[in-house]
């Protein structure tokens, strides 16, 4: 029997006691029962759904003081940053109750008949969406209650009549499975089966890609690397039956600072820069990881008030030994590439030091390589002689999760065409603050174009996020007993 053993954060020595890998039978088995649960899951009421989401956000509230401290010796991200993150995750299965009693997941187009021929007479017709089946869920490292066991894809799918399978991150196998023994808590008291939710765990690939093999898995959602995140998704369109995978993968958010805003501000928005480049030692999809400036004295000076503010920064240890280690690589071969260090100091056993270097935009457009993301506290200052060639730097970049645009307040030409190449890009364009932090909301996109994420038309954060995991079914000429469902599934 295969075990995997969890580790402190902070030391790396191992972390209680080992844990046993899912077999491929217990794999196959937790997507049976999903599935076996999907048909009652999937025609149950608001109410229902409702009811099981406010339950887990109850449950793991309940149970704060214990995940905490749990989560806290697993990944290193302090209490203080875990406990928002708990209150976080509660607000989501909260909030998509909220939807599901608004009846999101049952809206409908009604199209009554028109008489006569076509093209103008047409016959009556309704457009509902029903759920897609069991979703396989990847859980992420660097967020260990919001994007893991209970985070916004499973509150998402459960929300929208979905059931789910959950593949536990290795970074957090015990706080995982005591989040699991929640769901389990909670699904018993309400009298729901228990494979509506199921989760399994495992140290390679393999378990995972069994998961998305399986025929019952109707869909896939993954947050992680670009590589972990390509990988499964063309294990998805390469089944028999391709399913539809969304995967939030890697992103370099580019920062723009106009040179006016810098001569005004530049300080300011250094300190502000420095911070969100080191927070949670950089392990956010969102980090700052290149930022883009135009020549002249207000990118000098504002480049001589960040290397300060980020040597002041002090990251804590990352998440898992592995990530560390491909950091430390990232950096190391950034500097192979040729870029100048501005700030490259030697970091602990315990945590790595912020790196911060500059190129040209000419090396940057020329160079695949340094557009790639180094997951930790590093950013990449480009330097652009004009308008043209910022524009030239975000094409280069492909896609991204999200772009920040500082001083674009007055309309101009320049602004308008900076805006437009920021949209084509990304998912979420910021004109303030830093990228970091991704409000759960009506009006988030959280979701960009490759490599950002999987399938750009759609988010992993906010209210859309349900969209998904539903597929428009058009009934045409339906039954009254059928309308009568109010676009509810059978």
């Amino acid at each position: 029997m295969k075990t995997l053993q969890s580790l402190k954060a902070r030391t790396g020595e191992a972390f209680g006691a080992p844990l046993p890998a899912s077999t491929g039978e217990q794999v196959d088995a937790a997507a049976t029962a999903a599935l076996a649960s999907f048909g009652d899951w999937s025609a149950s009421s608001a109410a229902v759904r409702a009811a099981l989401l406010r339950g887990l956000a109850s449950a793991l509230e309940g149970d704060r003081e214990g995940l905490v401290a749990l989560a806290d010796e697993e990944t290193a991200l302090g209490p203080v940053r875990l406990n928002g993150e708990l209150d976080r995750t509660a607000f989501q299965l909260r909030r998509f109750a909220d939807l599901a009693e608004r009846g999101d997941a049952f809206k409908f187009t009604d199209d009554p008949a028109v008489a006569g021929g076509p093209p103008v007479g047409h016959p009556a017709m309704v457009r509902l969406r029903v759920p897609l089946g069991p979703v396989a869920m990847f859980s992420a490292s660097n967020f260990p209650f919001a994007f893991s066991v209970l985070g916004g894809d499973t509150a998402s799918a459960l929300a929208a009549g979905c059931t789910v399978v959950i593949k536990a991150h290795s970074g957090h196998l015990h706080l995982s499975n005591r989040v699991f023994g929640l769901i389990q808590q909670v699904l018993q008291a309400q009298g729901l089966p228990a494979g509506l939710i199921g989760m399994i765990q495992g140290g390679g690939s393999d378990v995972g890609v069994r998961l998305v093999r399986h025929p019952a898995i109707a869909a896939g959602a993954f947050t992680g690397s670009t590589r972990g995140g390509a990988a499964l998704q063309a294990e998805a369109n390469a089944r028999p039956r391709p399913i539809p995978f969304y995967g939030e993968l890697g992103s370099v958010n580019p920062v723009i600072a106009l040179p006016g805003v810098l001569a005004a501000r530049g300080a300011e928005l250094a300190a502000t820069l420095a911070g969100s480049i080191a927070l949670g030692c950089g392990q956010f999809c969102t980090s700052p990881g290149v930022i883009v400036l135009m020549d002249g004295p207000a990118s000098d000076n504002f480049i001589d008030a960040l290397v300060p503010a980020l040597t002041a920064q002090k990251p804590h240890a990352m998440l898992t030994p592995a990530m560390r280690q491909a950091f430390d690589a990232g950096v190391a071969h950034m500097l192979k590439t040729g870029v100048t260090a501005l700030l490259h100091e030697d970091g602990t056993a315990e945590a790595p030091r912020p790196f911060l270097a500059q190129v040209s935009a000419e090396e940057f457009i020329a160079k695949e390589s340094l557009r790639e993301e180094v997951f930790g506290p590093s950013s990449l200052i480009v330097r652009a002689t004009s308008a043209a060639q910022v524009l030239q730097v975000l094409q280069a970049v492909g896609g991204s999760l999200t772009v920040t645009l500082w001083g674009a307040e007055t309309e101009s030409d320049e602004a308008r065409l900076i805006v437009r190449h920021a949209t084509q890009i990304a998912g979420r364009v910021l004109f303030a603050g830093v990228p970091t932090g991704v409000a759960v909301t009506a009006a988030q996109q959280h979701g960009g174009p490759w490599p950002s994420s999987t399938q750009p038309m759609t988010t992993s954060v906010g209210d859309a996020a349900m969209d998904r995991f539903l597929r428009p079914v058009a009934l045409q000429d339906a039954p009254a007993w059928l309308l009568k469902r109010q676009g509810q599934p059978c």
